[in-house]
């Protein structure tokens, strides 16, 4: 069963992370979501769901204005061609609705199937800014902390300049 938000908020305390987490209505795309945030401090992030042609997984971690090609980031990660991963896998692999996507969706992924690809200058802010499993709230964490997380879900993201 996939952990539920409250449950992440309850492995991110134990861990010692730090989250504030916002209410809102339900986003689905970053044009929504600048919509409706407000003066919310921090990074704010989109998330791509990516499969290649011999079935690696990929979630790409970006600032949201940032614009990534697939041909490029191809060669950057060593993948296959790259598509995005339907919603059945996405649900499969990480329990979550599309439109909820983001690197607290991988407390989900325990066969550590996801390989992730974290945005170099996103890592550089003060917070940033991802969907606790739903995408009716923003939860605000540190870059820090955001490693911490991965990792302790068996994720070790790659850091990359995009």
């Amino acid at each position: 069963m996939p952990a539920t938000p409250n449950e992440l908020l309850a492995r991110l305390a134990a861990l010692g992370i730090a989250v504030t987490a916002h209410h809102h209505p339900p986003v689905y795309t970053v044009e929504e979501s600048k919509r409706l945030r407000g003066a919310l401090p921090g990074g704010h992030c989109k998330n791509l769901f990516l499969k290649d042609r011999k079935d690696r997984l990929w979630l790409v971690v970006a600032l949201e204005d940032r614009a990534i090609d697939l041909k490029a980031l191809r060669t950057a990660i060593g993948s296959a061609p790259l598509s995005f991963g339907s919603p059945a896998l996405l649900q499969t692999t990480l329990g979550i609705e599309p439109g909820s996507v983001t690197p607290f969706s991988l407390i989900n992924d325990s066969d550590a199937r996801v390989t992730v690809v974290l945005d170099e200058a996103m890592m550089g802010l003060e917070l940033l800014n991802y969907h606790p499993l739903t995408n009716a709230q923003t939860a605000a964490i540190r870059p820090a902390d955001l490693l911490l997380f991965l990792r302790a879900t068996s994720h070790e993201p790659r850091i990359l300049g995009l």
